[in-house]
């Protein structure tokens, strides 16, 4: 059983903020700043592709509702709002989760964005070709 479903089932320790019949949400063991908290569906899904439809709906409407509760509570100047699939996209816990992120001037937290012409070239017309035929594949 994954570390996520251990305190699902209450057989793991967790400082849980908030939870429904579908979701639930609580602190990370590092967090990245004040406040940052973890959303997670109560069933087990690996990552994105591996979760319904209705159940990532549930799990947006948890997600932005502990979002807001965060805002009201703590005031950030902002909010990451991050969700990783798969190694590659430094995911670490393999079970679907979304970081909310509040935000500070001055806070530690850093992301890695290229730079303007750093990033891989690619013919953006082909790739959105690509993309937009899976819609009626």
């Amino acid at each position: 059983m994954c570390e996520f479903c251990n305190i699902i089932s209450g057989d793991a320790e967790a400082r849980i903020l908030y939870q429904d019949e579908s979701n639930i949400a609580f602190f990370p063991l590092n967090p990245a700043t004040l406040g940052h908290t973890l959303v997670i569906p109560k069933v087990h899904a690996a990552g994105i592709f591996d979760i319904t439809s209705e159940a990532y709906e549930s799990l947006s409407a948890a997600t932005l509702s502990v979002a807001h509760a965060i805002r009201r509570a703590l005031n950030p100047e902002g909010m990451n709002v991050i969700s990783s699939t798969g190694r590659v996209a430094t995911q670490s816990v393999f079970h679907l989760h979304v970081h909310l992120v509040p935000r500070w001037s001055g806070d530690n937290m850093k992301l890695a964005w290229p730079d303007a012409g750093e990033s891989p070239s690619f013919d953006v017309d082909e790739v959105a070709q690509r993309i937009m035929a899976e819609f009626s594949a």
